[in-house]
């Protein structure tokens, strides 16, 4: 691995290369922009020296700014940690020099690595590099001068739409938008690039300045135009991120005061954002999905992923055809088995019609649709297992029917084939019970839709391999998912950390609180839909499914009550059905149902909670930490059961898996804003009140009693084997 440097090569052209050295994406380290303002410094100096050209190290131009920088400024409050970058290098040192500087760019020039290009003098690139500023991602502003010099270089509208909606293009259509002056291929880019250095030093080409450029902004009246329509987009579609709003107030400034202002009121929102809760939220989130691939006694072993050529899919229902249609959409050939022709019929359809949903969405072509549809084939048998390395099994959540079909896989697959389960809730000991194959069956649990959703949680038992775990693991990544390692219990980490989510809910709409203000203050607090209509639209099915699963499980701890039996009683499927607590018509929004009332009427008769009759009164806050305390609760015990081996497998989890607000940072993380002993207090009065399904948990307990943030958990004493792979 190349150390962390910069260097400079001058040839006898008198053209310095600069190089930037920081696998694997030469991100700008604190000592990288040391030796950047090093290396310009003495280029400067140097008679011999007529240009510069700046690059990235194996193919890449950079990144970005290191992240980890953004990290410990969370850590420590320590705003000195940044860099001037801005305006000491990037308009001292770069722009503003005596000597032209030119951008030789491949691979990627993303964030300050793009900022960085934007400050040289021309960018000559490869034409499939990646260009972008996606730091609002990241809850900040671009802070290199990026707000500044991409309007003046694409034009507003362009700029804009990059920026806010953090979306990179490619090299090729930056040339068509003035980004880049120059396409060549990577063999060129570096004697092109020198070239261009050299004509501009000598008057060949124009020495232009992308800061005191004005020509693409338009006029102050269609600018404002612009600014005023992004500023009622961000409103709608990002109502809780103060960054947005503030990339829009650092362009404004610039287009109505001028380049360098604007890079002075960049600098100052960029330092306001850096510590604001949205940052530490998103950069948590950010590194919390990138530590999901080191797993303890896994992938800390040396062990290589093996080959998957083949995979088979059980089911071609809802779930087995999503699974299928993301294996073949990533190359993976598919065998998909189902029990009887019509079934099978009806799962290829499915199939189909997931790849004509992307063709139409622009996000295939219709060729490579067809070409991924030859990769997959059906069959009512398993005379085409002989070959396969995997199995996902996703029937229907019927515990003897998995048996039988693992008893069966044992027989018909090779030995090295991984057999794994779609299940989402049984634990995996008995699915495998009638097997002597324990140490390679895995669950593999995607969520709805799979070829669409993120998240894969990988449920390990103590006795699967770690050589599975590892190829679960990367066949996860071939397919573009994020990998998570949890543990064997019944709902594993996600969904039995979110089971007490749906019955918190219902448990307050049967205290009398209105099942459409529930939903409000719920999506109010940033989650995509409220539980009632998410309830809508996955169906009743699968709750009254697990509804006796749960209730042997976690005895003493539920909420339980007659509510989605009613529902299903009265006609009711939910979105299946265009009917459930909302009204589902083609072509609009749903609708809330005045009707339904009469259906909650009874359950809550028939539950009884109602103290004397009389509904509780409950601010909107208080709705939110009663659905979502409990459900931090029971992450407490999945923590300290070991279920995960760290917290932020949870974080990561609950943002990819259930629509959990990214910029709170994930489940955990956000209860740590809060406190434990803040979430204990008021679960323990709950509890005296409500009874069991709010009593606190011990881990939670004694964080709350120690002052201890809810993620420590290596100081739980009760760490059972589960964490151990």
């Amino acid at each position: 691995m190349a150390e962390i440097r910069v260097t400079m090569e001058v040839g006898s052209d008198g053209v310095a290369l600069i190089t930037i050295t920081n696998p694997p994406v030469n991100a700008l380290h604190p000592k990288i922009i040391a030796g950047l303002k090093e290396k310009y410094t003495e280029a400067m100096s140097r008679p011999d020296v007529k240009a510069i050209v700046l690059t990235g190290y194996g193919g890449k131009f950079s990144g970005g700014f290191d992240i980890n920088v953004f990290k410990q400024i969370h850590q420590t409050g320590n705003l000195s940690l940044l860099p001037d970058v801005s305006v000491e290098l990037v308009v001292n040192i770069v722009e503003d020099a005596k000597k032209p500087s030119v951008a030789a760019i491949q691979g990627l020039a993303l964030g300050g690595g793009l900022e960085m290009a934007m400050g040289c003098h021309a960018r000559i690139s490869t034409p499939d590099a990646q260009l972008g500023l996606p730091e609002l991602t990241l809850g900040v502003i671009p802070g290199f001068g990026g707000t500044q010099r991409l309007p003046r270089l694409v034009g507003l509208a362009k700029a804009t739409e990059m920026m806010l909606l953090s979306k990179p293009i490619r090299a090729k259509e930056g040339k068509q938008y003035g980004l880049i002056d120059e396409l060549v291929s990577p063999a060129d880019v570096i004697r092109v690039a020198r070239q261009w250095a050299l004509d501009i030093a000598e008057g060949r080409k124009p020495w232009l300045s992308s800061l005191r450029r004005t020509d693409k902004l338009g006029s102050l009246a269609e600018a404002r135009e612009v600014l005023k329509a992004a500023r009622q987009q961000v409103k709608r579609q990002f109502p809780n991120m103060p960054q947005h709003q503030a990339c829009l107030d650092s362009i404004e400034e610039g287009v109505v005061a001028g380049g360098y202002a604007g890079v002075l009121k960049e600098a100052k929102l960029f330092k306001d954002l850096v510590l604001s809760d949205t940052s530490k939220g998103l950069v948590h989130v950010f590194l919390a999905q990138r530590a999901t691939s080191k797993v303890p006694n896994v992938t800390d072993r040396g062990l290589k992923p093996r080959q998957i050529k083949k995979i088979a899919v059980i089911g071609g229902g809802l779930m087995g055809s999503g699974i299928a249609t993301a294996c073949i959409l990533n190359n993976i050939s598919v065998v998909l088995k189902e029990v009887d022709p019509k079934f099978l019929d009806r799962g290829v359809k499915m199939i189909s019609g997931n790849l004509e949903g992307l063709v139409k969405k622009g996000s295939l072509t219709q060729d490579r649709a067809k070409k991924t549809l030859s990769l997959l084939k059906g069959v009512l048998d398993y005379s085409d297992f002989k070959d396969v390395d995997v199995v996902i099994e996703a029937v229907i959540e019927k515990i003897p029917l998995k048996q039988s079909i693992f008893a069966d896989l044992e027989k018909v697959c090779p030995p090295h084939c991984i057999l794994a389960t779609n299940t989402s809730t049984i634990d995996l000991n008995i699915v495998g019970e009638k097997t002597c194959s324990q140490d390679r069956i895995i669950g593999a649990h995607f969520f709805s839709p799979a070829h669409i959703m993120p998240l894969l949680e990988i449920v390990r038992t103590e006795k699967t391999s770690p050589q599975v775990i590892i190829d679960l693991m990367t066949v996860g990544k071939i397919i573009k998912k994020v990998p998570v390692v949890v543990g064997n219990c019944t709902g594993f980490a996600v969904n039995r950390t979110f089971f007490p989510y749906t019955q918190g809910s219902h448990l307050l709409v049967h205290l009398g609180v209105d099942v459409f203000r529930v939903d409000r203050a719920i999506t109010n607090f940033g989650m995509p839909m409220g539980p009632f209509q998410l309830q809508d639209v996955a169906g009743y099915g699968v709750a009254m499914a697990v509804k006796s699963i749960y209730a042997e499980a976690f005895k003493g701890r539920i909420f339980q009550s007659d509510l989605v039996e009613l529902m299903v009683q009265d006609g009711r499927q939910g979105k299946a059905n265009g009917k459930g607590y909302y009204i589902y018509e083609k072509g609009s929004k749903p609708r809330p149902d005045p009707t339904v009332q009469a259906v909650i009427e009874e359950s809550r008769k028939r539950s009884n909670v109602l103290r004397g009759g009389k509904a509780i009164t409950v601010s909107d806050q208080d709705i939110v930490e009663m659905i979502f305390f409990p459900v931090v609760n029971e992450a407490c015990r999945v923590m300290g059961e070991g279920v995960v081996s760290k917290a932020s497998d949870l974080d990561i989890s609950s943002v990819l898996g259930m629509g959990f607000p990214k910029y709170r940072g994930g489940l955990v993380f956000w209860a740590d804003t809060i406190g434990a002993n803040y979430i204990y207090s008021k679960l323990s009065k709950w509890s005296e009140i409500y009874g069991g399904f709010f009593t606190p948990c011990s881990y939670l307990e004694e964080r709350a009693k120690k002052g201890l943030p809810l993620s420590s958990m290596s100081t739980s004493s009760s760490q059972t084997s589960r964490a151990r792979l």
